[in-house]
């Protein structure tokens, strides 16, 4: 560059100056004058530009300016600074990216490719002057990871490079993402997925059986502005109740979360939506099955001494002096409906968030924990397997102990063999229990 090229791009840069300071306030009337009587500090000799040339030079430098002509070295000093971290090695193409994606994301790629362009639409955002906004696979990644970790907002933004406040931002856009995306990917099964269903069901000798309903407790800190003793269950520990239907493939049907942790179960299903549908004859449609003894039904489901005797719900006969055909019965009834416990454990292996005691929402937590559960069948849906060791924990004495899935009377080991003598007790038992009720 030129010493008549340099000239005039100082004076267009202190001409730029000049015009900046002197828009600014009153306050910064002596920093204008200084800048002022450096611009007229300069040297007239024949190498300078006139008046006017220098006036184009300063047009050109803002275009140039306005332009990306001049890269930026460094962000601007507001703006915080994007580092790499867990996203920069998600997006690295080589043999180990399947094993990450599963690791931090619980899904492969692919799944995770096709999540991602479903809900992009959703979560695009404007571009604005300050700095290019986060792409939609960032901010998916970043909720699924803190979903699969656990981890609290200030420890999973250092990994992702984003700030405290566009972490919370992403996690609310993402769920309503989903809920949006996904509408009908929880869903009571008709057609082929019915008929699969109750195969399922009546191979374990429960005929017309729809599915396992049981609840289980995501354990919180004590809620801000509420009444503790509310949320306080019979461990005294503070919990939210979420009540879930699945299938024998563990898929979940139908979910209802958001009440305080100390109320039962059979209150739940009273006020869930399952018990009205059940009531007006629109959960189970379709012919009716006659049973042996003249019982007649349309379906029903299996759960656990808790909830209410109904037409459509079988739970065991418990107490401890039992007849051997009802401890039989109860036997293959507690296996059966073991599916509810092995879905909790799946879907709070997988998404830890869910699994401790963790600080939350109490608005949006409902609403996450139906998106964990539209992921969860995503995930089976893929024929994504689970990894059974996380279902394992070292506790603080280090000693290595199974999870707490939050259910309070969890199910003891049964034997899972049967016989055709068995099928046939086990068939009349079943009328027997819904004849009783």
């Amino acid at each position: 560059m030129t010493t008549a090229e340099r000239t005039t791009v100082a004076a267009a840069v202190n001409a730029v100056l000049f015009r900046r300071q002197m828009a600014s306030s009153e306050a910064n009337f002596k920093t204008a004058g200084r800048a002022r009587r450096k611009l007229l500090a300069l040297p007239t000799t024949g190498q300078c530009l006139d008046v006017a040339a220098i006036s184009d030079a300063v047009l050109e430098v803002c275009y140039a300016m306005g332009c990306d002509g001049f890269p930026r070295v460094t962000p601007r000093w507001w703006v915080k600074r994007r580092t790499g971290g867990t996203w920069e090695d998600l997006r690295q193409c080589d043999d180990a990216t399947d094993d990450y994606f599963k690791e931090k994301l619980r899904m492969s790629p692919r799944v995770f490719r096709e999540i991602a362009e479903t809900l992009s639409p959703l979560l695009q955002r404007r571009v604005t002057f300050y700095r290019v906004p986060l792409q939609p696979d960032h901010i998916i990644a970043y909720t699924l990871y803190r979903w699969a970790t656990g981890e609290t907002y200030d420890i999973g933004t250092c990994s992702f490079g984003i700030g405290r406040a566009s972490d919370i931002t992403a996690v609310r856009d993402v769920t309503a993402a989903l809920l949006a995306a996904y509408p009908n990917k929880i869903s009571w099964p008709t057609g082929l997925q019915k008929a699969v269903v109750l195969h399922a069901f009546a191979d374990k000798g429960f005929p017309n059986c729809h599915g396992c309903i049981d609840c289980t407790h995501i354990y919180i800190d004590k809620p801000a502005n509420a009444n503790g003793e509310d949320y306080c269950d019979r461990r005294r520990r503070f919990s939210v109740q979420a009540q879930v239907v699945v299938d024998m493939n563990l898929r979940v049907l139908d979910v209802f979360v958001g009440y305080p942790g100390s109320v039962r179960d059979m209150r739940m299903l009273n006020l869930s939506s399952l018990w009205v549908r059940a009531g007006s004859g629109q959960l189970f449609t379709g012919p009716p099955v006659m049973l042996p003894f003249g019982v007649r039904t349309n379906g029903y489901l299996l759960d656990d001494n808790g909830y209410p005797q109904s037409e459509w719900i079988v739970f065991p006969y418990g107490g401890l002096a039992q007849h051997p055909t009802e401890a039989r019965f109860d036997n293959k009834q507690k296996t059966t409906r073991g599916a509810v416990e092995r879905a909790f454990g799946r879907l709070k292996g997988m998404w830890r968030l869910f699994l401790p005691t963790h600080k939350c929402n109490m608005d949006s937590l409902p609403q996450q924990f139906v998106v964990v559960c539209i992921l969860h069948n995503i995930l089976i849906d893929a024929g994504i397997p689970f990894d059974d060791n996380l279902l394992w924990e070292v506790g603080p004495d280090g000693v290595r102990r199974r999870v707490d899935l939050g259910m309070h009377q969890p199910l003891r080991p049964v034997c899972m063999e049967s016989s055709t003598g068995d099928a046939l007790i086990l068939r009349d038992t079943l009328v027997e229990r819904m004849i009783a009720q």
